[in-house]
């Protein structure tokens, strides 16, 4: 889990007297989860977080999720998207379930309001640009290849160093956590684990905002957008300490695990969420059997839905992949190499593949987004040419 960490100015104890320079009080604010029963941060405004001078709905519509889809396997190419929008209108739903949404996003423009989502933590997956999440919390410089993990209820922007983007978003209606199977009873992450607590980075900034005006913040929550007019910057803390907090980790930083022979998507771990995970898959040496395999065997997800995000072309066991493609496979048809690519990955000592995957429990419903940007040959490529 992410540890323990602390910015700018606290009074040594919480809920006493901690007061301004003038001789006014700061604002001391508990940001707790799973009620006060999980993980807490305790931050201190300069102004009173309650005060705002009105609030607005925001046309916006959820995901719409197709529920009456055939059952088979899907390619969607990324890159028949064109850019638009930031990074929260430009949002756009491919799939869900009750437990987590996947947007994709091309990001066109920058933000011009600040946003909350207060039913979802998220985890941004940045595919092809730096640049600075700038959070309550302070600031989370990343480079390209990062996961961000942004949770509920933080107020944030993002500034990136150009544009357009390509980013996935993914809401998660329960916690993002590192995996258990990683960490010792206290938390600390263990020496098999394929990352450590040095890979992850926490805000690095604290840049307090002492500032009057209007400054809109969009509040997502209840399936609906609200637009917040706040009489002074959100970003008004002086100083907080906790494990709540948005943090970055690079893809790029992932260690994988390998064996002599091929070992199965668990140990591309990366994220679990509440009833999903999220695996890396990372350039590595292949398996070192003399007779390995080194591709995947054929597989039977019969409960579980399997979606890949592509970094790069180099999937030795996909044809007809490209960087930014999306293929989806869902439970209970099995999937596997096409024909062929056994025989052509024999031999191979490396994989140069760079890819992000969703595994959900429960089934997962496309929406019109997605069939808009469906390659609908894709099942034909399990098919033997005669």
């Amino acid at each position: 889990m992410p540890r323990y960490h602390r910015l700018g100015q606290l009074p040594p104890k919480k809920h006493i007297q901690f007061r301004k320079p003038d001789g006014g009080l700061y604002t001391e604010q508990l940001v707790s989860t799973h009620g006060f029963d999980d993980m807490l941060s305790t931050l201190y405004h300069i102004n009173m977080p309650t005060e705002v001078t009105g609030w607005e709905a925001v046309p916006w519509q959820g995901p719409q999720l197709l529920t009456d889809e055939p059952l088979h396997h899907r390619h969607l190419k990324t890159n028949r998207m064109k850019p638009c929008g930031d990074a929260i209108s430009g949002r756009m739903p491919m799939m869900g379930n009750a437990d987590c949404i996947w947007n994709q996003v091309m990001v066109a423009e920058p933000m011009t309001e600040f946003f909350k989502n207060a039913e979802a933590d998220e985890v941004l997956f940045v595919h092809d640009q730096g640049g600075v999440l700038h959070s309550m919390y302070g600031d989370v410089p990343f480079e390209a290849g990062a996961y961000l993990v942004i949770p509920r209820g933080t107020i944030w922007w993002i500034e990136f160093d150009a544009y357009p983007v390509r980013m996935l978003a993914i809401e998660s209606h329960g916690p993002v956590t590192i995996p258990r199977r990683y960490r010792n009873q206290y938390g600390q992450l263990l020496e098999h684990a394929p990352y450590t607590e040095r890979d992850i980075h926490p805000p690095t900034e604290l840049k307090v905002h002492d500032e009057k005006g209007e400054f809109k913040v969009v509040v997502q929550a209840r399936g609906r957008r609200t637009r917040y007019h706040y009489p002074y910057h959100p970003f008004d803390i002086v100083g907080w300490d906790g494990y709540v907090y948005p943090w970055a980790f690079s893809i790029h930083d992932f260690q994988p695990i390998t064996g002599q022979i091929h070992m199965p998507p668990p140990i591309h771990l990366t994220f679990h969420g509440q009833g999903f995970v999220i695996c890396s898959f990372c350039p590595r040496m292949l398996d070192y059997h003399p007779d390995a395999i080194v591709i995947p065997y054929n597989h039977s997800n019969v409960d579980s839905d399997e979606v890949l995000y592509y970094c790069n072309d180099k999937f030795g066991s996909r044809k007809g992949i490209e960087e930014g493609s999306i293929t989806v496979h869902p439970l209970g048809i099995p999937h596997g190499p096409q024909p062929g690519a056994v025989e052509a990955a024999i031999g191979a000592t490396k994989t140069e593949e760079l890819a992000v995957m969703l595994d959900t429990h429960r089934p997962l419903y496309l929406t019109k987004n997605a069939l808009d940007i469906e390659d609908a040959s894709y099942w034909e490529s399990w098919k033997l040419k005669s």
